[in-house]
């Protein structure tokens, strides 16, 4: 037989079969010619997929579900508009929507986990600037992006963060300088304890000193806190002609309520808001805040076509009773300009779409908005609006077009400093 065999196989031949019956054998066992299935799934890229995964992060309970809620929504509704036109890439985007629980830790966490498990191409997400931190490493550890919908303290700019939302130069600057002409020069400090409303009024002490205001009180509670009688008390014993106001979630429901309760109302002395919109203002309720300020970029009230739009297609989606603001309209927007940028990059790469982004514009309900390439920040206009009983805002003044970001605030003498 062995004689036989070599007769008619040569001895090259014989190697070459028995190499050929070897590499069928592995790839029968599911050998290394053949890649499992797991290890497929978890080196997939976003964008790869059947889907285009994006993250939705919010807290949709705890004390800040009060605001973020209704942006999770806008940014829902985006999605939604852009699959019912195509979807992106020839794909539909898949929302994939996790609680950050008004806990930092867990924004960390929850953005660590929408990176690594479920790859998703990029997250919508936060409001306060406690969340945004928490974010902030998670997404450059793990080359994220990140859009961050909420006005916020500046001095930061991240290579993975897109701000949709103002920046100092474009809300508490503008503000400060129009309640000096118009309302007085007294102001008493409340806020939230925690960094946005600590550095807020960092820059707000600076700006004073400056240009000759003058601060009488400063008084931070933490988030959640609801008694305000003591420091209602310590308000009218400083005698403000404004308390400029960097309260933070369901606190501004109690503030409010036992502001008027004292016998406070903005006849007796105006409090200007930066973080209370028309979300906030419903649970506050109308009747306790009418008559006081909020400095934003975007009010339900803003006359552009491209607001009512907006606003009727909100309303239609989620009930008449509801209403859009600031953060929900940046939210809003914010979706729409990835989504422009992937476009452009035919790819959802970070890399690609940070530089497709840099020449995207887009007619939002605000107006023309676009991201300034140097610090990932959107030109913005700003606005200030007096609460009407209806709980809508009527503006009292606006910047006259959008402003360019200043997130360092370089375009200010007395700012020098502020960030060191």
């Amino acid at each position: 037989m062995g004689r036989s065999f070599k007769r008619f196989f040569k001895p090259h031949i014989l190697f070459s079969v028995m190499v050929l019956v070897t590499m069928l054998l592995l790839a029968g066992c599911g050998g290394s010619g053949s890649p499992k299935k797991e290890d497929t799934v978890s080196n997939q890229k976003a964008g790869e997929g059947e889907t285009i995964k994006v993250g939705i992060l919010h807290s949709l309970s705890g004390t800040m579900a009060i605001s973020e809620v209704s942006v999770k929504d806008a940014e829902l509704m985006a999605i939604e508009e852009i699959n019912a036109s195509g979807g992106l890439l020839g794909k539909k985007i898949e929302p994939v929507i996790e609680d950050g629980a008004s806990d930092w830790p867990t924004f960390a966490e929850k953005a660590k986990k929408l990176l690594q498990q479920d790859k998703v191409a990029v997250i919508f997400g936060g409001w306060t600037s406690a969340s945004r931190k928490a974010m902030l490493p998670v997404v450059e550890e793990n080359n994220g992006l990140l859009f961050y919908p909420v006005q916020y303290e500046g001095l930061e700019s991240s290579p993975n963060i897109f701000y949709t939302g103002a920046e100092p130069s474009q809300q508490i600057v503008p503000a400060v300088s129009w309640l000096l002409e118009n309302r007085g020069k007294k102001f008493y400090l409340l806020g939230s304890d925690y960094v946005f409303p600590r550095t807020a009024n960092k820059i707000i002490k600076a700006q004073l000193k400056a240009k000759g205001g003058e601060v009488v009180g400063e008084e931070y509670t933490p988030l959640g806190h609801t008694d305000y009688s003591t420091i209602i008390n310590k308000i009218k014993a400083a005698k403000p002609e404004i308390i400029f106001n960097t309260l933070n979630g369901d606190s501004n429901v109690a503030f409010f309520k036992q502001l008027k309760d004292a016998g406070i109302t903005s006849k007796d002395i105006t409090v200007m808001s930066v973080s209370i919109a028309e979300e906030e203002i419903r649970g506050i309720g109308p009747q306790n805040i009418a008559g006081h300020l909020a400095v934003w970029n975007y009010f339900q009230t803003t006359d552009t076509p491209e607001n009512k739009e907006f606003v009727k297609k909100f309303k239609t989606k989620y009930g008449q009773d509801r209403v859009t603001d600031d953060p929900i309209e940046a939210g809003y927007f914010g979706v729409y300009l990835w989504a422009e940028a992937v476009k452009k990059a035919n790819s959802t790469d970070v890399g690609k779409v940070k530089e497709a982004i840099k020449t995207v514009e887009f007619q939002a309900p605000e107006g023309l908005v676009k991201i300034n390439g140097e610090n990932q920040h959107t030109w913005k206009t700003v606005r200030i609006g007096e609460v009407q009983p209806d709980g809508q805002f009527k503006e009292l003044w606006n910047s006259g077009g959008p402003v360019k970001p200043d997130p360092y605030l370089k375009g200010y003498e007395w700012a020098k400093g502020l960030s060191n």
